[in-house]
């Protein structure tokens, strides 16, 4: 017998031999239903694995992430042997489970084109398989055993990744007439997959690695029942219709050009607007908090890069040296504002009364990201982050990270992101050698976040693997209008880049101590928070933020010189305004500025003019009635500050 725990904390005896599908049985014949994998002494199973020993155990279900992981790693081996069986011969590379659904990167050769024409042929398939409620079995292999049989099949994908693997950790997964290299787990078999869709076809570079072949890479998602699919697909076009690409076009915010450069965005006159004003609320509250504004160069020389490990971490990946006419002398693009700020902090003799000190500043960086990788103002190659470093004593350091996530905190209330977790990211203690500092350096600056999260109040998720590779780090993941996850504000602790930095203070002691530094960065970068914040709003941005607050709608050409004293009259409120001249009617104008989200209408005709007034409509909402000029100025302007708040009481 063995004694298994449950979440609760109670335990039961079984025999020996025991799967997760046999507990949820013994429990209910429903749970046995809808449970999907297991968690063995927290790693994840197949419900058809046998417990030999005691464990503790928890049954994943739709709801559990762990659930839907199985479920969909089980589809994409599911459309890996429907593509096998209407193209046979091909060669498969990696598909995993994802976020929302799976993909299965896949080589069919030559002369076959897979294409999204394709993708209903190889949907009717999957479910015809399913159908047939084969069961995925796991089968522990030998490293030689592995070679030959993915060697004999000619797939030099898999053996590829079977001779990276160490001997006694493989194992294949079967099901119906497909065979997979692959660590599981799965479904016990196909048939709670009740709903399929296939999405679209990328091509993806074997490993990353544009110089190696590019593959197929087809995206799917499944479901356990039809309505949540139909509810997903109506998610996706919400989705397309709120895209920030398609949004920034139609808004003018910004564009891209093949002259210039992928990933290299161009702000056009709104979107520098938009993003200037973003800066000035951030560089508000900083002020209010004691920043200094700092400027570094674009470029910095190789061995700064090299002090910092920046280089030996990233090296390969970022853009290659610029080489000056000098020998021997090369400089980089920078990749992080850190080194520079490091070097400003040094620039002077520190002393404890000095401390804290905090750098800020709009730092443009750049990072060669590949290709296929790049995506709208989200994943680019030069990118400005909202960047600040502060350098404080050790008996400073848990009250400035206190007030650091005041700072994102007052910023996600203002820009009215409500919904959002916040992840504590650690060193990976079995992994050491992709981090640099000392065991001690780590253990302080770990126990410093996890404090000031627990002074904070906050229930923060605890992960390890995820830090930055010179500190610990507090992430914030905020789920936009539609619920999907961004990564947006950062804060890190950092013993490491004081110490190769050499950074040192006098202290009350007379001796020489060395800093702590603490990296934050509230939006991110510029670029992604922009996309994310237009695609939660979906291009209606709060009044304070948005390009142009109002536009002035004359009913005739006979008013245009009362519309140019009526925007001269709020451009003297701060008030940013345009003018509609055209000789549409009225309805179209109404609509055609809804479109673009301008909050307020102002329609001006007799009555208006010859009361110093105008009729309002509020975007979405309809006639807000006939106000003053001074009346609707001061009615805006209240609006506006309603939405900021105050620095002095939310910060």
């Amino acid at each position: 017998m063995i004694n298994i725990t449950f979440p609760d904390g109670s335990v039961r005896q079984f025999d020996a031999g025991i799967t997760g599908l046999d507990i949820a049985r013994s429990l209910s014949n429903s749970l046995a239903r809808e449970v999907l994998s297991i968690n063995v002494n927290d790693e994840l199973w197949d419900l058809t694995r046998p417990m030999l020993e005691d464990a503790t155990i928890k049954l994943n279900k739709w709801d559990d992430p762990d659930g839907k992981h199985a479920f969909w790693h089980s589809s994409a081996h599911l459309m890996a042997e429907a593509i096998e069986s209407l193209y046979p011969g091909t060669k498969f590379g990696i598909g995993p489970a994802i976020e929302a659904g799976f993909y299965y990167d896949v080589d069919p050769g030559d002369e076959v084109v897979i294409t999204d024409a394709d993708l209903p042929e190889i949907e009717k398939k999957m479910k015809e398989l399913v159908s047939r409620k084969n069961q995925y079995t796991r089968e522990e292999m030998s490293k030689g055993e592995a070679m030959r049989y993915f060697g004999n099949k000619g797939d030099d994908y898999k053996t590829e990744l079977i001779g990276e693997l160490e001997d006694g950790t493989i194992s294949f997964y079967h099901q119906g007439n497909f065979t997979d290299l692959c660590r599981g787990p799965h479904l016990a078999d196909t048939s709670p997959i009740k709903a399929i869709k296939l999405l679209s076809i990328a091509g993806a570079y074997w490993r990353g690695d544009e110089t190696r072949k590019q593959l197929t890479r087809i995206y799917g998602i499944t479901f356990p029942k039809q309505k949540m699919l139909e509810e997903h697909l109506e998610l996706l076009e919400q989705a397309k219709l709120r895209d920030h690409r398609k949004l920034g076009k139609e808004l003018e915010l910004f564009t891209f050009s093949k002259r210039v450069g992928p990933g290299l965005p161009l702000w056009l006159p709104k979107g520098a607007q938009l993003r200037e004003r973003l800066e000035n609320f951030l560089k508000k509250v900083q002020r209010a908090h004691g920043y200094e504004p700092v400027i570094t160069p674009h470029i910095g020389q190789k061995e700064l890069w090299v002090t910092s490990g920046h280089y030996a971490k990233y090296g390969k990946d970022s853009f290659q040296p610029i080489h000056t006419p000098h020998e021997g002398e090369e400089f980089l693009l920078k990749p992080m504002n850190c080194p520079h700020h490091c070097e400003i902090y040094s620039s002077k003799p520190r002393s404890y009364r000095d401390l804290p000190v905090r750098f800020a500043e709009f730092g443009t960086v750049y990072r060669y990201e590949q290709s296929g990788e790049l995506h709208g103002l989200t994943r680019v190659r030069g990118f400005t982050q909202d960047d600040a470093h502060i350098f404080c004593m050790p008996e400073q350091l848990k009250e400035e990270f206190i007030k650091v996530i005041d700072i994102v905190l007052y910023i996600f209330k203002t820009l009215d992101f409500k919904d959002f977790i916040t992840q504590v990211s650690l060193r990976d203690p079995d992994d050491k050698e992709n981090y640099i500092g000392s065991d001690e350096n780590w253990g302080k600056a770990e126990k410093a976040i996890l404090e000031a999260v627990e002074a904070k109040g906050m229930d923060a998720m605890v992960i390890q693997g995820e830090a930055a590779f010179y500190g610990p780090k507090l992430d914030f993941i905020v789920k936009d209008a539609l619920g999907r996850k961004w990564q947006l504000g950062t804060i890190q602790v950092d013993y490491n880049l004081p110490e190769r930095f050499e950074l040192e203070y006098i202290g009350a002691d007379n001796q020489k101590h060395q800093p702590v530094m603490i990296h934050r960065a509230p939006f991110g970068s510029m670029e992604r928070f922009i996309a994310v914040l237009i695609e939660h709003t979906a291009g209606k941005f709060p009044l304070w933020l948005t390009p142009d607050q109002a536009v002035i709608l004359p009913l005739s050409e006979k008013y245009h010189d009362y519309a140019e004293k009526v925007s001269k009259f709020l451009n003297n409120y701060d008030i940013r305004t345009l003018i509609d001249e055209r000789s549409e009617k009225i309805g179209k104008k109404i609509r055609d500025n809804e479109l673009k989200r301008i909050p307020y209408l102002l329609i001006i005709g007799e009555k208006e003019q010859g009361s110093d007034s105008v009729s309002v409509r509020r975007q979405g909402e309809g006639d807000q009635g006939i106000m003053s000029l001074e009346e609707f100025a001061k009615f805006l302007q209240s609006e506006v500050q309603n939405q900021l708040g105050s620095i002095e009481s939310d910060v």
